[in-house]
């Protein structure tokens, strides 16, 4: 689901993942960091919900589509100023 209901958190949601992905970009990263990086925290106390790495995709063009990041020349995402 991309954005949260009545029935589902926002932890849940696409969105909130790319909240999340958003808040760990202050340095530039590939899909893979980004997913070490989620690792840590998937489904804990800190990010109570599962995603995989798909989801983590999904995120990463739903934030590229809305012009939220953009893809450096090494492949590696920024935050758009």
């Amino acid at each position: 689901m991309l954005f949260p209901d009545k029935h589902l958190k926002v932890a849940e949601s696409i969105f909130g993942l790319g909240g999340f992905i958003l808040s760990i970009l202050s340095d530039p990263k590939n899909a893979d960091e980004i997913w070490l990086e989620f690792g840590t925290i998937n489904n804990t106390k800190e990010f109570p919900a599962y995603h995989s790495f798909e989801n983590i995709i999904l995120a990463i063009d739903f934030l590229y589509l809305i012009g939220a990041i953009k893809e450096n020349e090494e492949g590696r995402f920024t935050k758009c100023t």
